[in-house]
């Protein structure tokens, strides 16, 4: 909530739930609800256990998850699946990502958490040519501009220039501030 109350609009996240609580997570819960009324968009990775399923902060309505595909748009083996990921997320790129390590030489990474931050930039870029936008309107413009059409646990492909173009067209249209 430091973060969100420091003058965040958007929170990359990638966190495991290691074991299902019986009473659930209020704290977490509570801190994405924070982030929803707040108006800060949060992008989280998926997973990478290969399961149909998804996690307290998957299934948050706020969130979009992130789950991982190849060069063709398919789905990777590692990444999670499941209704909630079908229904709000987004596919990115999480093969041999290039990025830098801890000691500052170049690496390849992989997984959701390599992904995740393809859809978190482009909401930052989305952001930055138009700083007034809300988050429902830039959250709206990245998810419904993937290349593909939803299924029941497979989401599309994020397709940036897509979500750019429509927050464009919404913009000279006046439907964003």
């Amino acid at each position: 909530m430091e973060t969100i109350d420091a003058g965040a609009r958007l929170l990359n996240t990638s966190a495991a739930l290691a074991q299902p609580a019986p009473q659930g997570y209020p704290t977490l819960g509570q801190a994405l609800d924070y982030a929803a009324h707040r108006g800060v968009n949060v992008v989280a990775a998926a997973g990478n256990q290969g399961t149909l399923g998804s996690s307290a902060i998957i299934r948050h309505p706020w969130v979009i998850p992130v789950t991982g595909c190849d060069a063709q748009g398919r789905p990777t083996s590692e990444s999670n699946l499941g209704s909630s990921i079908g229904r709000r997320g987004l596919s990115a790129p999480n093969f041999e990502v290039a990025s830098l390590g801890a000691d500052g030489k170049p690496r390849s990474l992989g997984g959701t958490s390599a992904a995740t931050p393809f859809v978190t930039g482009a909401m930052a870029l989305i952001l930055s040519e138009f700083p007034s936008a809300r988050a429902a309107e830039v959250k709206l413009a990245v998810t419904r501009c993937g290349r593909q059409p939803r299924n029941a646990i497979v989401p599309p492909v994020l397709d940036a220039w897509a979500a750019y173009e429509f927050m464009a067209s919404a913009h000279r249209a006046g439907r964003v501030s």
